[in-house]
């Protein structure tokens, strides 16, 4: 399936997304590492789950063809925002949503606050939730220099498969993407500091898990390089309608690495809530 990116203005800021399928809407928000992007997150995705629903995959703001703005002071909060006015714009009173990573994170930051705005039906979260690792795989996400090198090493953190970073146009298109005019900006001023600040703390996996009332399914990558052995069961576990798997030979993207998995298990979770 050829999709052609569209875009529409959302309080002044242009946002841009992929549209395909007709019937219940299905809200798909890619990752944060630095040349994501709805198209290269979802890929592999939107086709099949198109056949039966409405797949709306939005860049967040700050990748892909979105506004490139930050917010110093609520970074997260303002993306969490966007998308719920996002959903307002495109007439989704309610919708299943699925996050990879940091997409994951923002549903699980609105979702356990209290005062959520994503009109959520159900959850999916791949891959985002559980305590980030002091790793080299880390430091290459977080200290990327916008270099090809750079972007390699980020392709070798994200999957389990070693053809990943090897494939010099896998890494290419990727790096490309992450130095389109205000792309690397946008991401890397989230991290600057006044001098003497301490450094933010990664995401907590701790959260208020009791208020999540919608069916979760959670989804973890057995070989995974940036989240715990067994993560996506723990916080599975504190979820009332909450359950999770594990997809076989996958990293930090199992949507990407083994997409056919991935999307049986979004089309027999979502057909268990009609």
């Amino acid at each position: 399936m050829a999709l052609e990116p569209k875009s529409v203005l959302v309080d002044g800021l242009r946002t841009s997304y992929l549209e395909a399928g007709h019937g219940e809407p299905v809200v798909l928000l890619h990752g944060g590492e630095f040349g994501a992007s709805a198209r290269i997150g979802w890929e592999h995705t939107i086709a099949p789950l198109a056949q039966r629903y409405r797949v709306l995959a939005p860049d967040m703001l700050g990748f892909g063809d979105s506004a490139k703005v930050v917010d110093f002071t609520d970074g997260r909060g303002m993306r969490i925002r966007h998308i719920a006015r996002f959903c307002e714009v495109m007439d989704v009173e309610a919708a299943h949503f699925v996050g990879n990573s940091m997409g994951a994170i923002n549903l699980l930051v609105d979702v356990t606050s209290d005062a959520a705005v994503l009109p959520v039906r159900s959850l999916v979260l791949i891959c985002g939730g559980g305590e980030i690792q002091r790793n080299e795989h880390v430091d290459a996400l977080y200290d990327y220099d916008a270099t090809f090198e750079g972007m390699r090493r980020i392709v070798a953190a994200l999957f389990a498969d070693p053809a990943y970073p090897t494939d010099d146009e896998y890494v290419r298109r990727r790096y490309e993407s992450s130095i389109a005019p205000g792309a690397w900006e946008s991401l890397a001023a989230a991290r600057f500091r006044r001098p003497g600040l301490d450094p933010p703390a990664t995401p907590s996996s701790a959260r208020a898990y009791d208020r999540i009332t919608v069916p979760t399914l959670v989804l973890e990558g057995r070989d995974d390089k940036l989240l715990p052995t067994g993560w996506a069961a723990e916080i599975a576990g504190q979820i009332r309608h909450g359950r999770s798997a594990v997809i076989d030979d996958a990293g930090h993207c199992p949507q990407i690495e083994q997409p056919a998995a991935v999307n049986q298990e979004l089309l027999d979770f979502f057909e268990e809530q009609t």
